[in-house]
């Protein structure tokens, strides 16, 4: 039976958050936490929710300008019409973690973002350098995009792999599956202090792979999954990270280990050599942006 590749959200409108606080968690990790604003029209979805990010490099007044449905083709557009150096920079964020309001403090949305470079010297990239540097009080935009690991596919019998940027959808997802899940995660980091523990069902196995730093992400993650003993079928496949990790990981199971392609979620979140990390939804969005 062929599910919907995509989980749509109850809404995909502007939503103006604020930054509450930051947590460095590791060498290549910051946490954001967001709230305020509008976040009481956010609707967790939980698994690998994921959402468009407007940050204000060029000030709040380019976040003003952000139209409507700049996730669509012709709001898109719009967006690129706003002036360089006051264009907010959009990337794709997977929420970490969200807690509903309480009598006692408001909601929150975690997002980690892994750092690339170092904002002291000049070498990250403009989301990292945020991240690095932004303080609470400063404003954001997201646009809920829903989920990429559709729960109908299963939740009993999961395979998860993916490199550092797919490690917060994957513990999301984790801390979204029943407790009697079993099967198998796969994660693939940088260093071993990059390797952030998470929740996750007793019956689910967390293979963490460090990376030599002279290698490209993915091919030791794709390696542990060619001679992983899978699960009883039907299992739900999940891969992200990469893009040649996530592609590699549905061509492994689907063309040599005959799984379903209907069990399979996939999703390329960056490129190697591209200028910026960035799915195929984003990636799409610079000709004609997805649903």
């Amino acid at each position: 039976m062929a599910f919907s590749k995509m989980v749509k959200p109850e809404s995909s409108e502007l939503i103006h958050l604020s930054v509450l606080r930051t947590e460095r968690l590791s060498e290549h990790w910051m946490r954001v936490t967001l709230g305020g604003g509008e976040i009481e029209r956010f609707r967790p979805m939980g698994f690998d929710q994921w959402f468009r990010l407007f940050l204000p490099i060029g000030g709040d007044a380019g976040l003003e300008r952000v139209p409507a449905k700049a996730n669509r083709m012709f709001g898109y557009l719009k967006f690129l019409r706003i002036p360089d150096g006051e264009r907010p920079v959009m990337r794709n964020y997977s929420v970490r973690a969200f807690r509903p309001a309480t009598a006692d403090t408001g909601a929150e949305l975690d997002v980690d973002f892994v750092l690339h470079g170092s904002a002291a010297d000049g070498t990250a990239g403009p989301a990292s350098r945020w991240a690095e540097t932004c303080e609470p009080g400063e404003h954001v935009l997201i646009i809920d995009e829903g989920l990429t690991f559709n729960p109908q596919r299963g939740t009993d019998r999961v395979v998860l792999i993916g490199d550092e940027t797919a490690l917060p959808a994957i513990a999301s997802i984790c801390a979204s599956l029943p407790a009697t899940a079993t099967g198998t995660a796969i994660i693939e980091v940088p260093s071993d202090e990059d390797a952030l523990e998470f929740p996750h069902p007793a019956g689910v196995e967390v293979v963490w792979i460090t990376r030599p730093h002279e290698f490209a992400p993915g091919a030791f993650a794709l390696g542990r999954l060619r001679d992983l003993t899978l699960p009883e079928s039907p299992f739900h496949a999940y891969a992200a990270g990469e893009q040649s990790l996530a592609s590699g990981a549905r061509k492994l199971l689907v063309g040599e280990r005959g799984v379903d392609k209907n069990s399979v979620s996939f999703c390329g979140y960056w490129k190697i050599g591209a200028s910026a990390p960035a799915s195929k939804t984003a990636r799409d969005a610079a000709a004609e942006p997805p649903a």
